[in-house]
Protein backbone atom coordinates (compact mmCIF):
# COMPACT_ATOMS: atom_id res chain seq x y z
CA UNK A 1 0.00 0.00 0.00
CA UNK A 2 1.63 3.13 -0.66
CA UNK A 3 1.92 6.18 1.42
CA UNK A 4 -0.69 8.30 -0.52
CA UNK A 5 -3.52 6.04 0.02
CA UNK A 6 -2.55 5.26 3.56
CA UNK A 7 -6.32 4.99 6.23
CA UNK A 8 -6.35 7.78 8.18
CA UNK A 9 -5.62 7.37 11.71
CA UNK A 10 -7.21 7.00 15.18
CA UNK A 11 -10.25 5.89 13.17
CA UNK A 12 -11.45 2.41 14.52
CA UNK A 13 -11.44 -0.24 11.80
CA UNK A 14 -14.96 -0.44 12.24
CA UNK A 15 -16.01 2.66 11.44
CA UNK A 16 -16.51 1.75 7.79
CA UNK A 17 -18.93 -1.35 8.21
CA UNK A 18 -21.09 0.68 10.96
CA UNK A 19 -21.56 3.28 8.16
CA UNK A 20 -22.37 0.34 5.69
CA UNK A 21 -24.78 -1.42 8.04
CA UNK A 22 -26.41 1.92 8.49
CA UNK A 23 -27.24 2.49 4.93
CA UNK A 24 -28.46 -1.18 4.33
CA UNK A 25 -31.05 -0.56 7.35
CA UNK A 26 -31.92 2.81 5.93
CA UNK A 27 -30.52 4.12 9.60
CA UNK A 28 -30.86 8.13 9.88
CA UNK A 29 -27.74 9.60 10.75
CA UNK A 30 -28.59 11.07 13.49
CA UNK A 31 -29.00 7.50 15.02
CA UNK A 32 -25.75 5.72 13.71
CA UNK A 33 -23.42 7.47 16.15
CA UNK A 34 -25.51 5.34 19.38
CA UNK A 35 -25.64 2.38 17.30
CA UNK A 36 -21.63 2.76 17.04
CA UNK A 37 -21.34 3.51 20.96
CA UNK A 38 -23.24 0.58 21.35
CA UNK A 39 -20.95 -1.95 18.96
CA UNK A 40 -17.84 -0.30 20.73
CA UNK A 41 -19.48 -1.40 24.01
CA UNK A 42 -19.98 -5.22 22.73
CA UNK A 43 -16.53 -5.19 21.83
CA UNK A 44 -15.31 -4.16 24.99
CA UNK A 45 -17.57 -6.52 26.90
CA UNK A 46 -16.34 -9.34 24.85
CA UNK A 47 -12.88 -8.50 24.92
CA UNK A 48 -13.35 -8.49 28.97
CA UNK A 49 -14.64 -11.41 28.80
CA UNK A 50 -12.28 -13.21 27.20
CA UNK A 51 -9.15 -12.19 29.49
CA UNK A 52 -11.17 -13.15 32.17
CA UNK A 53 -11.83 -16.88 30.56
CA UNK A 54 -7.76 -16.81 29.48
CA UNK A 55 -7.04 -15.85 33.68
CA UNK A 56 -8.94 -19.13 34.64
CA UNK A 57 -7.72 -20.85 31.45
CA UNK A 58 -3.41 -20.13 33.18
CA UNK A 59 -5.31 -21.66 36.46
CA UNK A 60 -4.93 -25.36 34.93
CA UNK A 61 -1.35 -25.91 34.78
CA UNK A 62 -0.07 -27.60 31.30
CA UNK A 63 2.23 -30.01 33.10
CA UNK A 64 3.32 -30.42 36.72
CA UNK A 65 6.79 -31.06 35.50
CA UNK A 66 8.95 -28.41 36.76
CA UNK A 67 6.98 -28.38 40.12
CA UNK A 68 7.84 -32.42 40.46
CA UNK A 69 10.94 -31.46 39.85
CA UNK A 70 11.44 -29.01 42.05
CA UNK A 71 9.83 -30.41 45.59
CA UNK A 72 10.71 -34.33 44.69
CA UNK A 73 14.50 -34.09 46.51
CA UNK A 74 12.59 -33.73 49.53
CA UNK A 75 10.12 -36.61 49.27
CA UNK A 76 11.42 -40.38 50.53
CA UNK A 77 10.38 -43.50 50.88
CA UNK A 78 10.67 -45.71 53.99
CA UNK A 79 11.04 -48.85 54.77
CA UNK A 80 10.70 -50.84 58.32
CA UNK A 81 12.14 -53.67 59.73
CA UNK A 82 9.93 -55.74 62.73
CA UNK A 83 11.44 -58.98 64.14
CA UNK A 84 8.47 -61.49 63.78
CA UNK A 85 8.41 -64.50 66.47
CA UNK A 86 9.01 -67.43 64.73
CA UNK A 87 5.77 -70.17 64.29
CA UNK A 88 5.48 -73.15 66.31
CA UNK A 89 3.72 -75.17 64.62
CA UNK A 90 1.86 -75.17 61.03
CA UNK A 91 -0.64 -72.42 61.97
CA UNK A 92 -2.98 -71.47 58.74
CA UNK A 93 -2.13 -74.48 56.46
CA UNK A 94 -3.63 -77.43 58.42
CA UNK A 95 -5.80 -77.72 62.08
CA UNK A 96 -4.72 -78.00 65.04
CA UNK A 97 -3.82 -82.39 65.97
CA UNK A 98 -4.40 -82.67 62.02
CA UNK A 99 -2.20 -86.19 60.95
CA UNK A 100 -0.49 -84.10 58.37
CA UNK A 101 0.61 -81.30 61.17
CA UNK A 102 3.81 -82.99 61.66
CA UNK A 103 4.24 -83.38 57.76
CA UNK A 104 3.72 -79.57 57.25
CA UNK A 105 6.11 -78.65 60.27
CA UNK A 106 8.70 -80.87 58.57
CA UNK A 107 8.22 -78.92 55.44
CA UNK A 108 8.52 -75.49 56.84
CA UNK A 109 11.32 -76.71 59.00
CA UNK A 110 13.13 -77.40 55.80
CA UNK A 111 12.26 -74.00 54.09
CA UNK A 112 13.90 -72.14 56.63
CA UNK A 113 11.43 -70.96 59.23
CA UNK A 114 11.16 -73.69 61.85
CA UNK A 115 10.49 -71.65 65.11
CA UNK A 116 13.05 -69.54 64.11
CA UNK A 117 11.94 -65.48 64.38
CA UNK A 118 11.70 -63.78 60.81
CA UNK A 119 12.18 -60.57 60.08
CA UNK A 120 9.01 -58.29 58.58
CA UNK A 121 9.20 -55.22 56.46
CA UNK A 122 7.15 -52.72 55.04
CA UNK A 123 6.81 -49.40 53.24
CA UNK A 124 5.81 -45.88 52.79
CA UNK A 125 6.30 -42.55 52.23
CA UNK A 126 7.33 -39.41 54.39
CA UNK A 127 8.59 -35.85 53.45
CA UNK A 128 11.42 -33.65 54.79
CA UNK A 129 10.32 -30.82 56.79
CA UNK A 130 14.02 -29.01 57.39
CA UNK A 131 17.69 -28.92 56.18
CA UNK A 132 18.71 -30.97 59.13
CA UNK A 133 16.87 -34.13 58.83
CA UNK A 134 13.33 -33.69 60.67
CA UNK A 135 10.84 -35.75 58.60
CA UNK A 136 7.30 -36.32 58.44
CA UNK A 137 5.66 -39.42 58.16
CA UNK A 138 2.03 -41.80 59.74
CA UNK A 139 2.06 -43.12 62.76
CA UNK A 140 1.23 -46.92 61.40
CA UNK A 141 4.22 -46.71 58.65
CA UNK A 142 6.56 -47.42 61.76
CA UNK A 143 4.67 -47.99 64.62
CA UNK A 144 6.04 -51.55 66.00
CA UNK A 145 9.47 -51.15 63.90
CA UNK A 146 12.23 -52.07 64.80
CA UNK A 147 15.16 -50.59 62.31
CA UNK A 148 13.28 -47.64 59.74
CA UNK A 149 15.76 -46.60 56.32
CA UNK A 150 14.66 -43.86 54.81
CA UNK A 151 15.38 -43.42 51.02
CA UNK A 152 16.15 -40.19 49.37
CA UNK A 153 15.23 -39.51 45.58
CA UNK A 154 18.68 -39.43 44.72
CA UNK A 155 19.23 -43.27 45.66
CA UNK A 156 21.00 -42.34 49.39
CA UNK A 157 19.70 -44.34 52.35
CA UNK A 158 19.71 -43.25 55.54
CA UNK A 159 18.69 -44.46 59.30
CA UNK A 160 16.02 -42.86 61.30
CA UNK A 161 15.10 -42.52 64.77
CA UNK A 162 11.83 -41.54 65.81
CA UNK A 163 11.24 -38.61 67.88
CA UNK A 164 7.97 -38.92 69.12
CA UNK A 165 4.35 -40.34 67.56
CA UNK A 166 0.14 -39.32 67.72
CA UNK A 167 -2.07 -42.33 67.62
CA UNK A 168 -4.74 -39.81 67.28
CA UNK A 169 -3.45 -38.19 64.41
CA UNK A 170 -1.79 -40.95 62.90
CA UNK A 171 1.38 -38.57 62.77
CA UNK A 172 5.13 -39.55 63.40
CA UNK A 173 8.34 -37.65 63.57
CA UNK A 174 11.12 -39.40 62.43
CA UNK A 175 15.23 -37.58 62.22
CA UNK A 176 17.94 -38.38 60.27
CA UNK A 177 21.60 -37.44 60.64
CA UNK A 178 23.45 -35.89 57.64
CA UNK A 179 26.30 -34.00 57.26
CA UNK A 180 25.17 -32.40 54.16
CA UNK A 181 21.72 -29.74 54.07
CA UNK A 182 18.94 -31.73 53.09
CA UNK A 183 16.60 -30.10 50.94
CA UNK A 184 13.23 -29.95 52.55
CA UNK A 185 9.16 -28.34 51.66
CA UNK A 186 7.46 -26.13 53.81
CA UNK A 187 3.94 -26.37 55.58
CA UNK A 188 1.04 -24.19 53.56
CA UNK A 189 -2.10 -23.30 54.94
CA UNK A 190 -4.73 -25.81 54.80
CA UNK A 191 -7.68 -23.48 55.41
CA UNK A 192 -6.87 -21.90 52.45
CA UNK A 193 -7.63 -24.71 50.24
CA UNK A 194 -10.70 -24.75 48.08
CA UNK A 195 -12.58 -27.58 46.84
CA UNK A 196 -11.87 -27.61 43.18
CA UNK A 197 -7.83 -26.60 43.77
CA UNK A 198 -5.09 -28.80 41.93
CA UNK A 199 -3.15 -30.79 44.07
CA UNK A 200 -0.33 -33.32 43.86
CA UNK A 201 0.38 -36.14 45.61
CA UNK A 202 3.76 -38.08 45.64
CA UNK A 203 5.13 -41.00 47.43
CA UNK A 204 6.04 -45.03 46.76
CA UNK A 205 2.65 -46.65 46.12
CA UNK A 206 2.51 -50.22 46.44
CA UNK A 207 6.61 -50.13 46.79
CA UNK A 208 7.06 -48.94 42.89
CA UNK A 209 8.78 -46.17 44.09
CA UNK A 210 8.72 -42.27 43.47
CA UNK A 211 5.88 -41.79 42.07
CA UNK A 212 3.59 -38.24 41.33
CA UNK A 213 -0.31 -38.90 41.04
CA UNK A 214 -2.38 -35.25 40.43
CA UNK A 215 -6.35 -34.67 40.96
CA UNK A 216 -8.29 -31.65 42.79
CA UNK A 217 -9.51 -30.85 46.54
CA UNK A 218 -12.68 -33.21 46.42
CA UNK A 219 -13.71 -32.23 49.92
CA UNK A 220 -12.45 -30.44 53.10
CA UNK A 221 -12.59 -31.08 57.12
CA UNK A 222 -14.34 -34.79 56.88
CA UNK A 223 -14.40 -36.84 59.45
CA UNK A 224 -12.83 -40.98 59.31
CA UNK A 225 -12.84 -42.32 63.14
CA UNK A 226 -10.47 -39.99 64.81
CA UNK A 227 -11.08 -37.26 67.76
CA UNK A 228 -9.26 -34.74 66.04
CA UNK A 229 -9.78 -35.64 62.28
CA UNK A 230 -9.80 -33.20 59.67
CA UNK A 231 -8.63 -34.35 56.69
CA UNK A 232 -8.88 -33.22 52.58
CA UNK A 233 -10.46 -35.31 50.28
CA UNK A 234 -9.08 -35.70 46.54
CA UNK A 235 -9.15 -37.84 43.19
CA UNK A 236 -5.45 -37.62 43.48
CA UNK A 237 -4.85 -41.56 43.01
CA UNK A 238 -3.56 -42.53 46.77
CA UNK A 239 -2.91 -46.47 47.37
CA UNK A 240 -0.65 -48.42 50.07
CA UNK A 241 2.38 -47.36 50.37
CA UNK A 242 1.50 -43.50 49.71
CA UNK A 243 0.56 -43.47 53.41
CA UNK A 244 2.72 -40.68 55.56
CA UNK A 245 3.61 -38.89 51.55
CA UNK A 246 2.79 -35.56 51.02
CA UNK A 247 -0.20 -33.28 49.54
CA UNK A 248 1.27 -30.62 47.89
CA UNK A 249 -0.55 -27.13 46.20
CA UNK A 250 0.29 -25.94 43.43
CA UNK A 251 3.15 -23.32 45.38
CA UNK A 252 4.96 -26.56 46.39
CA UNK A 253 3.55 -26.17 49.68
CA UNK A 254 2.37 -29.19 51.80
CA UNK A 255 -1.10 -28.82 53.03
CA UNK A 256 -1.85 -32.46 53.61
CA UNK A 257 -0.45 -36.07 54.80
CA UNK A 258 -1.87 -38.86 52.97
CA UNK A 259 -3.29 -41.11 55.38
CA UNK A 260 -5.80 -43.15 54.03
CA UNK A 261 -8.35 -44.02 50.77
CA UNK A 262 -12.01 -45.89 50.73
CA UNK A 263 -12.10 -48.35 48.32
CA UNK A 264 -13.96 -51.72 48.35
CA UNK A 265 -10.79 -53.54 46.15
CA UNK A 266 -7.81 -52.11 48.16
CA UNK A 267 -6.76 -50.20 45.53
CA UNK A 268 -7.26 -45.73 44.39
CA UNK A 269 -10.81 -44.99 43.36
CA UNK A 270 -10.18 -41.80 43.64
CA UNK A 271 -11.27 -41.08 47.09
CA UNK A 272 -8.50 -40.39 49.39
CA UNK A 273 -8.11 -38.12 52.60
CA UNK A 274 -5.12 -36.73 53.74
CA UNK A 275 -4.65 -35.12 57.47
CA UNK A 276 -4.77 -31.28 56.93
CA UNK A 277 -1.57 -29.62 57.78
CA UNK A 278 -3.10 -27.40 59.65
CA UNK A 279 -3.07 -30.01 62.03
CA UNK A 280 0.05 -31.81 61.50
CA UNK A 281 1.87 -28.23 62.08
CA UNK A 282 0.96 -28.48 65.44
CA UNK A 283 1.29 -32.06 66.07
CA UNK A 284 5.14 -31.82 64.71
CA UNK A 285 5.81 -28.53 66.73
CA UNK A 286 4.92 -30.26 69.69
CA UNK A 287 6.81 -33.65 69.05
CA UNK A 288 9.81 -31.69 68.01
CA UNK A 289 9.80 -29.94 71.38
CA UNK A 290 8.55 -32.54 73.57
CA UNK A 291 8.50 -35.63 72.13
CA UNK A 292 4.90 -36.08 72.72
CA UNK A 293 1.38 -34.00 72.22
CA UNK A 294 0.05 -31.63 74.69
CA UNK A 295 -3.39 -30.94 74.68
CA UNK A 296 -5.51 -29.09 75.99
CA UNK A 297 -8.64 -30.50 78.83
CA UNK A 298 -11.38 -28.70 78.78
CA UNK A 299 -12.97 -31.51 81.63
CA UNK A 300 -16.51 -32.31 80.50
CA UNK A 301 -18.35 -35.03 79.02
CA UNK A 302 -20.22 -33.26 75.64
CA UNK A 303 -23.07 -34.49 72.85
CA UNK A 304 -24.35 -32.54 70.22
CA UNK A 305 -27.16 -30.20 70.34
CA UNK A 306 -30.46 -32.21 68.58
CA UNK A 307 -33.55 -30.99 67.23
CA UNK A 308 -35.81 -32.54 70.26
CA UNK A 309 -33.29 -30.34 72.68
CA UNK A 310 -33.90 -27.02 70.78
CA UNK A 311 -37.50 -27.75 71.50
CA UNK A 312 -37.53 -29.26 74.97
CA UNK A 313 -35.42 -26.42 76.59
CA UNK A 314 -37.09 -23.76 74.00
CA UNK A 315 -33.57 -22.86 72.32
CA UNK A 316 -33.10 -20.72 68.87
CA UNK A 317 -30.82 -23.17 67.04
CA UNK A 318 -29.18 -26.24 67.67
CA UNK A 319 -25.40 -24.47 67.81
CA UNK A 320 -23.22 -25.09 70.52
CA UNK A 321 -22.50 -28.43 73.02
CA UNK A 322 -24.49 -29.75 75.93
CA UNK A 323 -22.59 -30.36 78.67
CA UNK A 324 -23.53 -34.21 80.41
CA UNK A 325 -21.39 -34.42 83.09
CA UNK A 326 -18.88 -32.51 84.50
CA UNK A 327 -16.16 -34.66 86.41
CA UNK A 328 -13.24 -33.36 88.80
CA UNK A 329 -11.34 -30.83 86.97
CA UNK A 330 -10.83 -27.57 85.23
CA UNK A 331 -14.74 -26.97 84.11
CA UNK A 332 -15.90 -28.22 86.97
CA UNK A 333 -13.65 -25.89 89.65
CA UNK A 334 -14.67 -23.03 87.08
CA UNK A 335 -18.45 -23.70 88.06
CA UNK A 336 -19.55 -25.44 84.85
CA UNK A 337 -22.76 -27.89 85.35
CA UNK A 338 -24.79 -30.46 84.06
CA UNK A 339 -27.40 -29.21 81.47
CA UNK A 340 -24.63 -26.20 80.47
CA UNK A 341 -24.57 -25.65 76.44
CA UNK A 342 -21.56 -24.34 75.55
CA UNK A 343 -21.65 -21.36 73.03
CA UNK A 344 -18.35 -20.08 72.41
CA UNK A 345 -14.48 -21.20 73.64
CA UNK A 346 -11.55 -18.41 74.31
CA UNK A 347 -13.61 -16.45 71.80
CA UNK A 348 -14.84 -18.69 69.12
CA UNK A 349 -18.12 -19.81 68.64
CA UNK A 350 -19.18 -23.56 69.23
CA UNK A 351 -21.21 -25.19 66.10
CA UNK A 352 -21.13 -28.57 67.72
CA UNK A 353 -19.43 -30.92 70.00
CA UNK A 354 -16.72 -32.21 67.25
CA UNK A 355 -15.40 -28.42 66.91
CA UNK A 356 -15.54 -27.64 70.36
CA UNK A 357 -13.00 -31.05 70.67
CA UNK A 358 -10.92 -29.70 68.45
CA UNK A 359 -10.71 -26.22 69.81
CA UNK A 360 -9.84 -27.42 73.02
CA UNK A 361 -7.30 -29.59 72.08
CA UNK A 362 -5.49 -27.24 69.91
CA UNK A 363 -5.55 -24.69 73.04
CA UNK A 364 -1.83 -24.29 74.85
CA UNK A 365 -2.70 -26.16 78.29
CA UNK A 366 -2.39 -24.09 81.25
CA UNK A 367 -4.25 -21.10 79.59
CA UNK A 368 -7.08 -19.27 81.07
CA UNK A 369 -9.81 -18.81 78.89
CA UNK A 370 -13.48 -17.72 78.74
CA UNK A 371 -16.33 -20.20 78.27
CA UNK A 372 -19.72 -18.81 76.95
CA UNK A 373 -22.32 -21.18 78.57
CA UNK A 374 -26.43 -20.86 78.76
CA UNK A 375 -27.80 -22.57 81.69
CA UNK A 376 -31.65 -21.82 82.95
CA UNK A 377 -31.95 -19.07 79.51
CA UNK A 378 -29.22 -17.23 80.70
CA UNK A 379 -25.49 -16.73 79.06
CA UNK A 380 -22.71 -16.93 81.46
CA UNK A 381 -18.94 -16.54 80.91
CA UNK A 382 -16.93 -18.75 82.79
CA UNK A 383 -12.94 -18.77 83.19
CA UNK A 384 -11.26 -21.89 82.71
CA UNK A 385 -7.77 -22.65 82.83
CA UNK A 386 -7.12 -25.91 80.87
CA UNK A 387 -5.46 -28.96 81.86
CA UNK A 388 -3.27 -31.45 79.48
CA UNK A 389 -5.87 -34.58 78.36
CA UNK A 390 -3.05 -36.76 77.95
CA UNK A 391 -2.58 -36.79 81.70
CA UNK A 392 -6.21 -36.77 82.59
CA UNK A 393 -7.47 -39.87 80.18
CA UNK A 394 -8.44 -42.01 82.93
CA UNK A 395 -10.43 -39.36 84.65
CA UNK A 396 -14.18 -41.00 86.53
CA UNK A 397 -16.95 -38.90 87.49
CA UNK A 398 -17.71 -38.61 91.51
CA UNK A 399 -21.12 -40.15 92.29
CA UNK A 400 -22.89 -38.14 94.59
CA UNK A 401 -24.96 -39.84 97.70
CA UNK A 402 -28.43 -39.39 97.38
CA UNK A 403 -30.75 -41.91 98.70
CA UNK A 404 -33.84 -42.91 97.33
CA UNK A 405 -37.19 -41.97 98.81
CA UNK A 406 -40.11 -44.30 97.10
CA UNK A 407 -40.28 -47.73 96.02
CA UNK A 408 -43.41 -47.78 93.73
CA UNK A 409 -42.79 -47.88 89.91
CA UNK A 410 -44.79 -46.25 87.43
CA UNK A 411 -44.93 -46.04 83.76
CA UNK A 412 -44.47 -42.91 81.89
CA UNK A 413 -43.35 -42.34 78.11
CA UNK A 414 -42.79 -45.61 77.22
CA UNK A 415 -41.24 -46.55 80.13
CA UNK A 416 -41.28 -48.26 83.98
CA UNK A 417 -39.59 -46.28 85.98
CA UNK A 418 -38.57 -47.43 89.98
CA UNK A 419 -36.69 -45.28 92.58
CA UNK A 420 -33.59 -47.05 93.49
CA UNK A 421 -33.08 -49.81 96.25
CA UNK A 422 -30.41 -51.75 97.46
CA UNK A 423 -31.83 -54.39 95.75
CA UNK A 424 -31.73 -52.51 92.47
CA UNK A 425 -28.73 -50.98 92.72
CA UNK A 426 -27.26 -54.89 92.96
CA UNK A 427 -29.43 -55.94 89.70
CA UNK A 428 -27.55 -53.11 87.92
CA UNK A 429 -24.20 -53.29 89.34
CA UNK A 430 -24.53 -49.56 90.34
CA UNK A 431 -22.61 -47.90 92.89
CA UNK A 432 -23.97 -48.02 96.55
CA UNK A 433 -24.15 -43.95 96.16
CA UNK A 434 -26.00 -43.68 92.54
CA UNK A 435 -29.02 -41.74 92.36
CA UNK A 436 -32.12 -41.36 90.09
CA UNK A 437 -34.72 -43.82 88.28
CA UNK A 438 -34.18 -47.10 87.13
CA UNK A 439 -35.89 -48.30 83.94
CA UNK A 440 -37.17 -51.52 84.41
CA UNK A 441 -38.41 -51.91 81.09
CA UNK A 442 -39.06 -50.47 77.39
CA UNK A 443 -42.03 -50.48 75.12
CA UNK A 444 -40.26 -51.37 71.93
CA UNK A 445 -42.91 -49.48 70.54
CA UNK A 446 -42.59 -46.37 71.94
CA UNK A 447 -40.12 -43.49 71.56
CA UNK A 448 -38.20 -43.97 74.24
CA UNK A 449 -37.28 -47.21 72.65
CA UNK A 450 -36.16 -45.92 69.40
CA UNK A 451 -34.03 -43.41 71.00
CA UNK A 452 -32.15 -45.89 72.78
CA UNK A 453 -33.01 -46.58 75.99
CA UNK A 454 -32.78 -49.65 77.64
CA UNK A 455 -33.66 -51.55 80.77
CA UNK A 456 -30.86 -50.87 83.08
CA UNK A 457 -30.35 -47.49 82.18
CA UNK A 458 -30.54 -44.95 85.33
CA UNK A 459 -32.73 -41.65 84.92
CA UNK A 460 -30.25 -39.00 87.20
CA UNK A 461 -31.99 -35.35 85.51
CA UNK A 462 -35.23 -34.75 84.10
CA UNK A 463 -35.76 -30.87 82.95
CA UNK A 464 -32.16 -30.43 83.66
CA UNK A 465 -32.67 -30.87 87.65
CA UNK A 466 -32.04 -33.75 89.61
CA UNK A 467 -34.65 -36.87 90.21
CA UNK A 468 -34.19 -38.75 93.16
CA UNK A 469 -38.32 -40.01 93.06
CA UNK A 470 -41.17 -40.49 90.79
CA UNK A 471 -43.23 -37.51 92.28
CA UNK A 472 -39.44 -35.67 91.50
CA UNK A 473 -39.97 -36.72 87.42
CA UNK A 474 -43.58 -35.99 87.91
CA UNK A 475 -43.12 -32.13 89.06
CA UNK A 476 -40.45 -32.02 85.94
CA UNK A 477 -42.93 -33.22 83.98
CA UNK A 478 -45.58 -30.78 85.46
CA UNK A 479 -43.23 -27.72 84.68
CA UNK A 480 -42.16 -28.67 81.30
CA UNK A 481 -46.46 -28.82 80.53
CA UNK A 482 -47.04 -25.34 82.17
CA UNK A 483 -44.10 -23.90 80.44
CA UNK A 484 -45.80 -24.77 76.88
CA UNK A 485 -43.41 -27.89 76.12
CA UNK A 486 -44.19 -30.62 74.28
CA UNK A 487 -40.71 -32.78 75.56
CA UNK A 488 -38.84 -33.34 78.41
CA UNK A 489 -34.91 -33.85 78.74
CA UNK A 490 -33.56 -36.84 80.45
CA UNK A 491 -30.16 -37.35 81.84
CA UNK A 492 -29.69 -40.81 80.54
CA UNK A 493 -26.57 -43.19 82.21
CA UNK A 494 -25.31 -46.25 81.20
CA UNK A 495 -22.54 -48.23 82.76
CA UNK A 496 -21.32 -44.38 84.40
CA UNK A 497 -21.55 -43.07 80.67
CA UNK A 498 -24.44 -39.82 80.22
CA UNK A 499 -26.34 -38.69 77.76
CA UNK A 500 -29.50 -36.65 77.19
CA UNK A 501 -32.27 -37.60 75.53
CA UNK A 502 -35.12 -35.76 74.66
CA UNK A 503 -38.59 -37.52 74.77
CA UNK A 504 -42.45 -36.32 73.84
CA UNK A 505 -44.54 -35.79 76.63
CA UNK A 506 -47.72 -37.56 77.13
CA UNK A 507 -51.28 -35.99 76.75
CA UNK A 508 -52.79 -35.26 80.14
Amino acid sequence: MTEGRRPRQGRPAQTKELRVISQSLAIPRQAARPLRLFWLASLSMILILSQSLMAQARGVPESFADLAERISPAVVNITTSTTVAGRTGPQGIVPEGSPFEDFFREFQDRGGQGDRPRRSSALGSGFVISEDGFVVTNNHVIDGADEILVEFFSGDELPATVIGTDPNTDIALLKVDTDAPLAFVPFGDSDTARVGDWVMAMGNPLGQGFSVSAGIVSARNRALSGTYDDYIQTDAAINRGNSGGPLFNMDGEVIGVNTAILSPNGGSIGIGFSMASNVVTRVVTQLKEFGETRRGWLGVRIQDVDDDMVEALGLASSDGAMVSDVPEGPAKEAGMQAGDIILSFDGREVTDTRQLVRIVGNTEVGKSVRVVVLRDGKQETLLVTLGRREEAEGAVPAAQPVEPEEPDSMDLMGLTLSPLTDEIRAQLELDENASGLAVMAVDETSEAYEKGLRTGDLITEAGQSPVESLSDLEARIDEAREGGRKSILLLVRRAGDPRFVALALEDS
